[in-house]
């Protein structure tokens, strides 16, 4: 396991209150490319949706498979919020650290589903972070995150897919607005669940397993690059068999409709 992936295996058991890494290996960083041109940098803002597993460094095993040179950062701290971010020094010196191409902004996993919450809390600290994200030269795109395994009954929502649904909606809004991109983790979630797939809830019912990463890894690898993760070699400790389910289900979830994602 690499140095990386430890520390967010750490990160998860301690229930890290503040996480901050900047992901690079050594030998492919942008930095180290002979044609940095090429290199496309990300910087992930989150929580433990995006810290367990470690989403950056698969998402980064994943896009060099496919032949691609990236950089990921990330800043993400457990149950943040995007407003928590949007007043953070540490984010906002993260932003500013690298020339980065894409900023991933995710939510805390229950705010987008509730519309008072998104608009008192989600939405403002999206526009102020998505503002800050276009002056650096960077674009943002949102990651819309799959809902709790059970829903969230106790606030109207009593199962998964009407959670889900109201996550949907909250992320595509704000990402209309902001003329943001959108990486549509829970829509290809909820195709998966159609089919015989492999675990993508641990026991909690809302924290992935890794099939349930690299899922979304899958699904930013082709929201960011356009292109079919179907084939690659990388499976994150994966069967070959659940590998391909995710890579397909992330291809058509996102190629057959790009527009409705914010791709041009």
């Amino acid at each position: 396991m690499t140095r990386t992936r430890w520390i967010a295996v750490i990160a998860a058991v301690v229930g890290l209150v503040g996480f901050s890494a900047l992901l690079i290996n050594g030998q492919q960083s942008c930095q180290n490319q002979t044609q940095a041109s090429g290199c496309t940098r990300l910087l992930f803002i989150g929580n433990s949706y995006t810290y367990v597993n470690d989403l950056p460094a698969i998402f980064a095993d994943l896009a060099r498979s496919g032949g691609h040179r990236v950089e990921v950062g990330m800043v993400a701290e457990g149950g943040a919020t995007l407003r928590d971010h949007a007043g953070s020094g540490a984010t906002a010196a993260k932003l500013t650290s690298a020339k980065w191409d894409v900023v991933v902004l995710q939510e805390q996993s229950e705010i987008p589903s509730l519309e008072q919450l998104r608009e008192s809390e989600m939405y403002p600290a999206a526009r102020r972070l998505a503002d800050t994200i276009y002056r650096q030269g960077a674009r943002p795109m949102f990651f819309l995150t799959w809902a709790h395994r059970d829903g969230w009954p106790e606030n109207g929502l009593p199962d998964y897919a009407s959670m889900q649904s109201a996550i949907d909606d909250g992320y595509l809004a704000i990402a209309a607005e902001e003329q943001a991109a959108v990486a549509p983790v829970g829509v290809a979630w909820s195709s998966v669940m159609s089919q015989p797939h492999p675990a993508l809830w641990q026991d909690d019912g809302s924290h992935p397993t890794t099939a349930g990463t690299y899922l979304a890894a899958c699904v930013f690898y082709a929201t960011i690059y356009h292109q079919s993760p179907r084939g690659l070699a990388y499976h994150a400790d994966l069967s070959a068999v659940d590998a391909a389910i995710l890579q397909s289900v992330a291809a058509d979830t996102v190629l057959t409709d790009p527009g409705k994602w914010g791709l041009g």
